[in-house]
């Protein structure tokens, strides 16, 4: 019998943070099941991971009992050092480290996203120093996520707590952008996650790929006699609205409140749910009440039962929500593979996934009254709602966890070469990289 082909080894770095806790690991499942998809593709993968000292968040569970899923992976902690001098601290060994594993790997590619502590950026540079061929990824602007939390307006109980990151995000949100260009630049190739991203990023990279990254198997995809049962289910009742994701400034989780508000003035009956938790739920519970729609409107907090949240995703009729960032959110690949149309605000990312069969209806960003007409619109239209309904559905079926890594696999096999002559041999002069000099002695 022929030999079975050797799959070449592939090296990531991944900011999704360990949580070493009373002498565990805890892992993200998510990221459990990104990391088995790329084994698929490729032996052995190795991570490069942060580790966090403090308790796991919920969603969370002991590494041991995943061992079986990433029997193909390898992982390795890295120190979670965004403070400047912890970064100083951590740089020499960590990149030593960071070299040694770039040597061994047949293809590289590192997510981005930070200022301080960035393992990924740190180890763009040191690739690209080794002139080892590498691709960068990332799913959202993170230095727009920071310009944008300095520019914020937060009520006096909320600007107590968040002095110190609007000055962190004064500081920071400048040199993050010229590091995010100054890394994507040198980049062999380019993995953005979602249009949002790819249009802000593609001019600073000479190879950028248009990519999107799922955690819905299409055995979690809405069906046809569901479909067809929820198409007709919709035709009367109280519109079902829902919104999953954390309840921080960035989703526009208090214009989601302001647009329920003037539903009920305009007379619309509805139901809201918002799954997830958050600093600003307190706040919008608040104006909630004060709205006299606490029977109306409920929030879940954090749902861990992943079978529950798509469960609530396909029986809803809109997914509504007010994302105010250059960002990529998967819940919108979520919503229309549970047949549910999004509505909310525009964005390259969000235009670019219902432009197929206009499964959804996109209103300027931080326009509420407009946000609130469509919805209105939508409930004195529900044969055109039913329509949207199927069309969700059609947006959403290209979009599964095994589809998105196989795509982003065979980018990488196909746009990055695998020759390591130079691997670990002659740095390739660039200032940027100069501390690398210094940290390898």
């Amino acid at each position: 019998m022929p030999d079975t082909p050797r799959l070449p080894s592939l090296l990531i770095y991944a900011p999704v943070p360990l949580h070493l806790y009373q002498g565990r690991f805890y892992i993200e499942c998510q990221a459990v099941n990104g990391l088995r998809l790329w084994a698929q593709h490729f032996h052995p993968v190795t991570v490069m991971m942060p580790v966090s000292a403090e308790a796991p968040p919920q969603g969370w569970e002991p590494l041991g009992g995943h061992l079986k899923d990433l029997a193909e992976v390898n992982i390795e902690p890295l120190p979670m050092a965004y403070r400047p001098d912890q970064f100083a601290r951590a740089l020499p060994r960590s990149l030593r480290r960071i070299r040694d594993l770039i040597a061994q790997a047949d293809y590289l590619s590192f997510a981005i996203g930070g200022l301080f502590g960035d393992w990924g950026a740190v180890s763009c540079l040191a690739a690209h120093q080794m002139r080892r061929p590498f691709a960068v990824w990332t799913d959202r602007v993170e230095s727009d996520v920071m310009r944008q939390a300095q520019e914020r307006a937060y009520d006096k109980a909320l600007d107590q707590t968040t002095r110190r990151s609007r000055l962190r995000a004064r500081l920071y949100h400048r040199p993050m952008a010229w590091l995010e260009r100054a890394v994507i630049s040198r980049a062999d190739l380019g993995l953005f996650h979602g249009a949002e991203t790819y249009q802000a990023f593609q001019q600073f990279c000479r190879n950028p790929q248009l990519v999107h990254d799922i955690h819905i198997a299409e055995s979690d995809h809405i069906g046809l006699e569901e479909l067809t049962q929820k198409m007709a289910r919709v035709r009367t009742g109280p519109l079902r609205l829902v919104y999953a994701g954390r309840a921080d400034a960035m989703k526009g989780p208090i214009d989601w409140t302001t647009v329920l508000e003037r539903l009920k003035v305009m007379g619309v009956e509805f139901e809201a749910t918002w799954l997830g938790d958050g600093e600003a739920l307190p706040q919008m519970r608040a104006r909630i009440a004060r709205a006299g729609l606490a029977e109306q409107v409920h929030f879940a907090g954090f749902v861990a039962d992943r079978a529950a949240v798509l469960s609530a995703l396909r029986r809803a009729d809109l997914f509504m929500f007010c994302h105010k960032t250059a960002e990529s959110p998967r819940c919108l690949i979520e919503a229309l593979t549970c047949g549910t149309p999004i509505l909310g605000y525009g964005g390259a990312y969000a235009e670019d996934l219902i432009s197929g069969h206009a499964g959804g209806v996109l209103v300027p960003r931080g326009d509420t009254e407009a946000l609130a007409d469509e919805v209105a619109r939508l409930d004195a239209d529900r044969p055109r709602l039913a329509q949207m309904i199927a069309n969700a559905r059609s947006d959403g079926m290209p979009f599964s966890d095994t589809q998105v890594f196989a795509h982003r696999a065979a980018i990488l096999k196909a746009h990055l070469p695998t020759d390591q002559s130079d691997a670990g041999g002659r740095a390739k002069p660039d200032p940027l990289c100069a501390w690398g000099q210094a940290a390898r002695r």
